[in-house]
């Protein structure tokens, strides 16, 4: 708070604020990030100020420059050490302020304004300064880049007054079963930004649920940190999404602990002499630790795998076959805690909590593998088959398995990912639910697989991927494959269901909630070959019509719930043309290189590498060069995600894209053109060697 009063004397000795954050950023040794088009700024707002110390940055970074300008306002309460809760802002997003060109010229006065009134309405509460307050919150909000960082920003400078509303508090906010949800749902669905008046209710909300007796927190601070911990904890109930595993494990040497682990609910495994499995930070950690235990002449790979996935990887929730040698299923059961070292036990003193919901005998679909543990969710059939011994055994009551809770995702959130405005969002999404199969076609690069999950995670308003499934089609990728076929068995051959079937049907059950299924490569499989019959019902006015499978007695429908993505490579010269049967079913949707976009200009500016600006410039100009090429055109040009990455971008990382990306890529472009090779090579490289 104190920081923020200091802050506010700056309002109008903005170049001074400047001046003063350079020195800061100067003295510490690190790269200062307030530059635009190659010139330092000479405007900034308070909120970006905070924006130094509160984004994806280090923890000794964040300390020393929230001391360091501290220092230089006159802040005399020391930096905080620990951050836990305290919401911080995408790196990509880290100003509050457009870039120059989309910049209008109350932006920055109307931040500064934001500022003001807020600390004035939380000191001091009065018609006169919740009225400003609404003002300048609401003009504001309609700000490019706003969002939700307003909302966090606003906490940042009075964090007992203000209700920060970035992701991780909606989610939490969100969830079923918390005090907070029934109040909230009630006044937002939290999926927009609130205007002025919808976010003091809420404010007003959460803190009529402070007062009660029974409420786990006391005020907004505790609010965030319980949310953080909610995300960041190991406890069931506060995961915020968890895929589920399945595993297959051997309850001691020929399942000799089987008894005494079904009667005290637990799962266990040896290795005692390792002491807690916790401390060990890598497997290769505990296969030191083995061999100095055990004997060297091992290498434990098994062993330490073992270990490591019992006490790291297996989550509550995950389901647990136990078996007894190589031809038996003994139990079946569902993880319920955490990873426990008991050493108050005689052996086995790794354990898990499991509910096991089923105890007997059955014959295993094959021979099972020898190891301890292993993790069999990738083998879905195998999964399968193990499931379907369980089925039809009344021997056990039903266990319900916990609902997963999903991360929200919402238009926002798609905006501050791909490089795509909101204009060409709301088309491509019209278009979608318009269409129902849609292909996303461009260049090498322009992020089309990244944006194609993306669009389904905004249009289903979280990330839930159990409603999305993707596949990739190639040259001998069949109907067999896709829908159903006959495979080999133990008794001859069984008809097998393919993905789109079984996605279909899990639809078809849950026809209230849209589903995506996503085709990467689409024009490299021949669609009536893969599809066929079924190449009339994906139709917009065929959905929900039956037609009877080829290999089955069966009437099947694709349901209307289901949407289909494509993606496809223009630049493939693999395909010639593309087949009149998918451009009849199909909208095409054109991603195009990103250079020019606002969101790949808050990449540039937040990496504030010289050398990746030149390079982008000369990839702007490549591809006017390449769209006017009679060989190639605009479908070869080279995409913004060849430079989108979360590492520090350096020279050398550069170098990198350019020798082992950029450059084949041009020698393919022009394998017998060698001039046009060599003039762009010298460009690229001068860029980088500069």
């Amino acid at each position: 708070m104190e920081f923020a009063d200091k802050l506010l004397q700056y309002k109008d000795k903005r170049s001074e604020l400047l001046t003063l954050l350079r020195e800061v950023y100067d003295n510490l040794g690190l790269r200062y990030p307030f530059i635009e088009k190659g010139e330092p700024l000479d405007d900034i707002c308070p909120f970006t100020v905070f924006g130094c110390f509160n984004k994806g940055i280090s923890e000794k970074n964040r300390i020393a420059l929230m001391g360091g300008i501290g220092s230089k306002l006159g802040v005399k309460t020391p930096a905080p050490t620990k951050f836990d809760g305290i919401p911080v802002l995408n790196n990509m997003l880290a100003w509050f302020f457009s870039n120059k060109d989309y910049r209008k010229d109350d932006d920055i006065p109307n931040l500064w304004g934001m500022f003001e009134s807020a600390i004035k309405y939380a000191d001091n509460r009065s018609e006169e300064s919740k009225a400003a307050f609404i003002s300048f919150y609401n003009r504001v909000r309609k700000q490019r880049l706003i969002k939700w960082n307003l909302t966090m920003g606003l906490y940042w400078i009075r964090p007992f007054f203000y209700l920060n509303l970035d992701e991780r508090n909606r989610s939490y906010l969100r969830k079923k079963g918390n005090p907070y949800y029934a109040i909230i749902s009630g006044i937002s669905n939290l999926n927009q930004l609130p205007d002025a008046e919808t976010y003091l209710k809420l404010i007003a909300a959460c803190k009529e649920i402070f007062e009660k007796s029974d409420t786990p927190h006391n005020s907004f601070p505790e609010l965030s940190y319980g949310a953080w911990l909610a995300t960041t904890s190991d406890e069931p109930d506060r995961r915020i999404e968890s895929e589920k595993k399945f595993w297959i494990y051997a309850p001691g040497n020929n399942s000799s602990k089987w008894e005494e682990f079904y009667t005290q609910g637990i799962m266990g495994i040896g290795w005692d002499e390792m002491g807690d499995l916790k401390q060990y930070p890598s497997k290769e950690a505990m296969k030191t630790k083995m061999k100095e235990l055990y004997g060297a002449e091992y290498s434990y790979i098994n062993s330490a795998l073992a270990t490591w996935q019992f006490a790291n990887e297996i989550q509550v929730g995950d389901i647990v076959y136990a078996k007894k040698g190589l031809y038996k299923v003994i139990g079946r059961g569902i993880v319920e805690s955490d990873y426990i070292y008991d050493a108050g036990r005689d052996e086995y003193k790794h354990i898990r909590r499991v509910k096991w919901s089923h105890k007997g005998e059955w014959e295993h679909p094959g021979q099972v593998v020898a190891k301890t543990l292993t993790d069999i969710t990738p083998y879905t059939d195998y999964v399968k088959k193990l499931e379907a011994l369980f089925i039809d055994d009344d021997s056990a009551d039903v266990i319900e398995e916990k609902e997963i809770v999903y991360e929200p995702y919402t238009e926002d959130d798609f905006l501050s990912e791909v490089f795509m405005d909101a204009e060409r969002y709301n088309t491509l999404v019209d278009l979608v639910k318009t269409k129902k199969n849609i292909i996303l076609q461009g260049p090498p690069g322009v992020g089309k697989t990244f944006a194609a999950k993306r669009l389904a995670f905004s249009m289903m308003g979280e990330k839930d991927t159990s409603r999305v499934m993707m596949v990739q089609f190639h040259q001998s990728y069949s109907y067999e494959d896709f829908i159903m076929g006959f495979r080999p068995s133990k008794d001859g051959f069984e008809l097998v269901p393919g993905p789109f079937y079984e996605f279909c049907k899990a639809a078809q059950d849950d026809d209230e909630r849209d589903y995506f299924f996503i085709i990467d490569e689409i024009n490299r499989g021949n669609l009536s070959k893969i599809f066929g019959e079924l190449l009339m019902l994906i139709e917009k006015d065929k959905r929900g019509e039956k037609l009877r499978l080829l290999y089955s007695n069966e009437l099947f429908s694709v349901p209307k719930n289901v949407y289909l993505i494509g993606m496809m490579n223009t630049a493939d010269r693999s395909i010639a043309i593309i087949d009149y049967a998918l451009r009849r079913r199909f909208a095409f949707f054109d991603l195009e290189p990103a250079f020019e976009s606002e969101g790949f200009k808050n990449f540039m500016r937040e990496a504030n590498n010289p050398k990746l600006e030149a390079l982008v410039e000369q990839v702007i100009a490549l591809n006017e060069f390449i769209s006017k090429d009679e060989s190639l055109g605009e479908g070869f040009r080279i995409g913004h995600s060849y430079f989108c990455t979360d590492e520090e971008i350096t020279d050398d990382w550069l170098r990198g894209v350019v020798k082992y990306e950029l450059l084949p890529l041009l020698h393919e472009y022009w394998f017998d053109e060698k001039s046009k090779v060599e003039q762009w090579s010298k460009r690229l490289w001068d860029v980088v060697n500069d």
